[in-house]
């Protein structure tokens, strides 16, 4: 429905997107890069005593990573591959974080020879190969997350350790030679629950008091990582709602004694500028009484849409056509009975929906074309195109 598109695009944005896509074969991602410089200088108006540090991950496409640059950005890189993607646009290595825990001893080398000083750890082992590969560099610890389940992506489980292990490791990081620096935390991609962001201050607060008065190590840095959320199928509150709050609960735990902090935005900053452009290839149903149709398109979990796995993301999903509305089964191209995306919640597209068809996924900025495999079925990667800024 024209209503529920102009939740996400208004109408001449997307005239403007429809000009430039006109002739493109499907399926293909779409940027618009004004929508990132939007958001990004969003960022900085609702934080501005935060340091930004895009995650690469997101979205690695060397146009969005050289309009960042250009607009200030430090990098948060999850391998040696990002850090040379970043390092070949002239990012110094005092603007990149090395996020990852999990990280080989040749690779935290090959980021210290490159500039890279601020490190992230959970464990002893990879603490231990800092220590050796990157002498004296900054450290900061991420603690694990339960509460993260309530977040449409959540992170839990693999990233962070318990904060009676984070101290340990802290204190160990200052005999080591390292310097104990921080401690960092990630509340779940797309958490819709800010009061999450109130649960781990407070545990990152505990650990600053208790290794300063107990150790003698006062700690300088919170890394807050992602979390913040993109447009998706169900409503989120604004960015400004989310840092009022945060900032709330940084001041009533630290009060005038705040450290560094640093954000680590991925999915909000680039999830809303991109748009999936898919093709129905078929419609079928499963016997002749069947209420719901299954609808085939050129784009599924294995080019672009793994975040559909378990229907974790639900993204909006629009075609230009109109009139009665019925529920349908979104299923990929691929011969793999993994490929359906959203089966369980039932999406609706008009009953005249034909085979040939555009469908337009919303909010696929993110975590889509990164994702995308390398020839599954022998389905390329799916190509990216970016709007530029000047396009009329």
């Amino acid at each position: 429905m024209i209503s529920e598109r102009r939740l996400y695009w208004k109408d001449d944005a997307w005239e403007r997107f429809l000009r430039f896509s006109k002739d493109i074969k499907t399926p293909a991602l779409v940027i618009d890069l004004r929508v990132i410089r939007h958001k990004f200088e969003e960022l900085k108006s609702n934080f501005p005593y935060a340091k930004i540090y895009y995650a690469v991950k997101a979205n690695p496409s060397k146009e969005i990573l050289k309009m960042l640059v250009d607009m200030g950005s430090c990098f948060d890189i999850a391998s040696v591959y990002e850090l040379d993607d970043v390092l070949q646009l002239g990012v110094t290595g005092d603007r990149i974080s090395f996020g990852n825990t999990i990280k080989k001893k040749k690779d935290i080398e090959y980021a210290y020879k490159n500039g890279v000083r601020l490190f992230a750890t959970d464990s002893k082992a990879d603490l231990v190969n800092i220590a050796e590969a990157a002498p004296n560099s900054k450290v900061f610890v991420r603690i694990l997350m339960e509460s993260s389940e309530s977040a449409d992506w959540p992170l839990s489980r693999k990233f962070g350790c318990h904060p009676d292990m984070a101290y340990d490791l802290i204190v160990e990081a200052k005999e080591l030679g390292l310097i104990p620096y921080g401690i960092s935390f990630h509340v779940g991609s797309q958490q819709r629950d800010i009061g999450q962001w109130d649960d781990a201050i407070a545990r990152v607060k505990y650990l600053f008091n208790a290794l300063e008065d107990e150790e003698g190590i006062k700690l300088k840095l919170i890394n807050m990582g992602g979390g913040l959320p993109a447009s998706y199928k169900f409503p989120t509150n604004s960015i400004s709602v989310y840092a009022k709050e945060i900032t709330r609960y940084i001041e009533e735990d630290f009060g005038n004694d705040m450290p560094e902090i640093i954000i680590e935005p991925g999915r909000s900053l680039v999830s809303d500028a991109g748009v999936i452009i898919s093709e129905v290839i078929l419609i079928s149903r499963k016997n002749n009484t069947a209420l719901n149709r299954w609808v085939y398109l050129d784009v599924g979990k294995f080019n672009g849409l793994i975040e559909t796995m378990d229907e974790c993301i639900k993204y909006p999903v629009f075609t230009e056509k109109s009139g009665k509305m019925g529920d349908v089964i979104l299923a990929g191209p691929t011969c793999d009975s993994m490929d359906v995306m959203y089966e369980k919640f039932k999406y609706k597209l008009p009953v005249n929906l034909a085979i040939g068809d555009r469908v337009y996924w919303f909010s696929t900025g993110a975590y889509t074309a990164s994702y995308c495999s390398v020839g599954f079925n022998g389905f390329p990667p799916m190509k990216t195109y970016f709007i530029p800024e000047d396009f009329k």
